[in-house]
């Protein structure tokens, strides 16, 4: 815990900004290896290459869903009306404050294992440019993920965001809808942005089962997660009651309660459903509101495009299907307006999904 004591009394340095706009002419980078729509962008090469090789170990694990959710945690500490730097890396440097906040459970975990690297790099990069850098690679070796951009430029942290920010797992629909609406992300774009549950789990929703993904693909950025929290749920993997927590329909995995009720509420069930068997739409959608995300609480204006540095992630061909034993029966329609798609089951019997 020793990285929690120390980083706030650290000085980062900023890279020079110079706008959004990168100039026609690729630089060549100092390395001779690596060119650059933006020269700027050139030391980003190094952090990429030490992020994806020694934190992520090329692997769509469980280092990779805590750097995304940790995207997630610092950016949203917004609000127009009561403040906060959104994503600004306040979480790493305020996180004394921050880790206290019940939403950000579990956080502690993910900024003990990036925070060598975010010191490490701090002469390169500002802890809001890190935390939402490693948060778009984490997304590099999940197959079937979009490639995010990446603007670099924010200024350091000057406070803790204020609490109550980040949505808990037990809010209601409009509360959830409401807290996101606040910076201007519409139901369609909060429902894509949980395309990311597709690759995460939970640690602490349940103590009891650390790792417990939430759909039965979580090393795939896949719609099997729009699909398996629209069926009928029937056992808890864990101990159950958990506050946030509803019953689930795949023995290993764990449902949010939010992800449940909006899968089901009036305002967000078609949206839910028209992302089921719908890869391109899943990741366009979840591409553009992420990328969003990153700029809450900065002036995009001031920030140079560095997406280039970002690698193109690995490739998905494959598509949704209904879990072993389970079929369309097993569904819990709730968009009034059109079916729930016809998917193939799964052969064999009753699936148990791993930890991650």
């Amino acid at each position: 815990m020793g990285f929690k004591r120390g980083i706030s009394s650290l000085l980062f340095i900023v890279p020079v900004v110079l706008g959004l706009v990168p100039p026609q002419k690729r630089a060549t980078c100092p390395d001779g290896v690596h060119s650059a729509a933006n020269a700027q962008c050139c030391s980003l090469f190094q952090v990429r290459d030490d992020l994806l090789n020694n934190l992520f170990e090329n692997e769509c694990g469980d280092e990779a869903h805590g750097a995304l959710r940790l995207l997630f945690h610092d950016a949203i500490g917004f609000d127009p009306k009561i403040g906060g730097g959104g994503a600004d890396g306040s979480i790493a440097i305020f996180n004394s404050t921050e880790l206290t906040f019940p939403a950000n459970a579990g956080i502690d975990d993910i900024l003990d294992v990036l925070g060598p690297f975010l010191l490490k790099w701090e002469h390169v990069m500002s802890p809001g440019d890190f935390i939402q850098f490693a948060g778009v690679l984490s997304l590099v070796n999940c197959p079937g993920a979009p490639k995010v951009k990446f603007a670099m430029g924010r200024p350091p942290p000057k406070a803790a965001s204020p609490p109550n920010l980040v949505p808990n797992p037990f809010d209601s629909v409009p509360t959830i809808l409401s807290r996101f609406g606040s910076v201007g992300f519409s139901p369609e774009e909060v429902v894509a942005l949980l395309s990311s549950h597709s690759v995460a789990g939970a640690d602490d929703v349940d103590p009891s089962i650390p790792g417990t993904p939430f759909d039965s693909t979580p090393a795939v950025f896949d719609t099997q997660f729009f699909v398996d929290v629209q069926m009928r749920g029937t056992l808890f993997t864990g101990t159950g009651g958990n506050q946030g927590e509803v019953e689930s329909a795949i023995k290993g995995t764990l449902r949010l309660q939010s992800d449940h009720e909006l899968a089901r509420d009036s305002a967000t069930d078609c949206i839910w459903q028209s992302f089921v068997n719908n890869q391109s739409k899943m990741q366009t959608e979840f591409g553009a509101a992420l990328f969003k995300m990153s700029l809450l609480g900065q002036n995009s204006a001031s920030l140079i495009d560095c997406s280039d540095v970002i690698p193109q992630p690995l490739s998905f061909t494959g598509s949704a299907t209904f879990p072993p034993t389970l079929s369309h029966a097993d569904v819990e329609q709730a968009c009034a307006t059109s079916s729930f798609p016809n998917l193939p089951t799964q052969p064999g019997p009753p699936l148990v999904v791993p930890p991650m």
